[in-house]
């Protein structure tokens, strides 16, 4: 069950898109949403600046200004959030118990979002978090940290958002301990949705059809609908393949997150790395 989501308010154009789709997800699990500004720390990323300059004459108006820089998009991101509550008749309390249906309410932090989003996280059940467009947004280190070290299930939306959840999901399977958690993060999604596609690309060794045909049976016990598919990747890379598989589906792509700490470096032919990347047309919910 999901109770809890958070987002990162981030004051650029795409937040209304991700507010939607968070609240698309809290609507069937009467959930409650933290919305989450991280405000630079003007002083710390000051001292940074001037080091990094070589020197720190001009530092205090330097603080200043980027002071002045973190009051604006501040207000603006409380704004969007003020305006999205407004618009969606959101009742806003910071305790719990909340009302019957979905609820909302706002928090800042100061200091480094890297830091904040995953400290944050790791509190809830869920994270909702946009990719970054034309470098605004939540930066993609960000996400990745968010995504390796917060220990929760992270929903990347689609630029366009979500107005409602996906009524198909597509499970990419691959035999991970990372694609196991990632099902079992999608089984409150999985609990309502009406079919599901455990979908695997074909990799010369590779056992994922067979396990995946075990993880079908699995969830047939829990009485979903569910099918198990072998793709050949053809012209595609396996996260392309995948991918548009989900998009024809109209469907929720659930995958495993996949990453080293060092070096942060992508394996499973980048799949990661890709959906982070690319502006996917389709939701993908993803754990590591």
């Amino acid at each position: 069950m999901i109770k809890t989501i958070l987002v990162p308010a981030t004051a650029s154009d795409a937040d209304n898109a991700v507010f939607a789709s968070a609240l698309a997800v809290a609507r069937p699990f009467s959930a409650h949403i933290t919305f989450l500004h991280v405000r630079v720390d003007a002083a710390a990323m000051a001292v940074t600046m001037a080091s990094e300059g070589g020197g720190s004459t001009m530092i205090g108006g330097l603080i200043d200004r980027l002071d002045a820089e973190a009051e604006m998009r501040e207000q603006r991101a409380r704004a969007l959030f003020d305006s999205f509550c407004a618009r969606e008749r959101l009742e806003l309390v910071a305790t719990p118990p909340g009302p019957a249906g979905p609820s909302a309410h706002w928090t800042r932090q100061v200091g480094a979002e890297p830091l904040w989003i995953g400290e944050h996280g790791r509190a809830a059940d869920l994270m909702v978090i946009g990719r970054s467009v034309d470098g605004d947004g939540v930066p993609p280190e960000t996400i990745e940290t968010a995504l390796l070290e917060s220990g929760r299930p992270l929903l990347v939306p689609p630029a366009s958002g979500m107005t409602v959840l996906p009524e198909t999901i597509v499970i990419a399977w691959k035999a991970t301990r990372e694609a196991a958690h990632a099902v079992t993060a999608a089984l409150p999604f999985l609990s309502i949705a009406k079919r599901a596609r455990i979908l695997t690309v074909a990799e010369e060794g590779d056992l994922s059809s067979e396990e995946g045909r075990e993880l079908m049976a699995n969830l047939r016990w829990r009485g979903i609908e569910v099918s198990a598919e072998r793709l050949d990747p053809d012209q595609h890379s396996p996260a392309d393949t995948l991918i548009n598989a989900a998009a024809e589906s109209n469907a929720l792509l659930v995958m495993g997150g996949y990453g080293h700490s060092r070096l942060r470096e992508w394996v499973f032919g980048g799949f990661t790395n890709h959906v982070l990347q690319t502006a996917a047309p389709v939701p993908v919910l993803m754990a590591h």
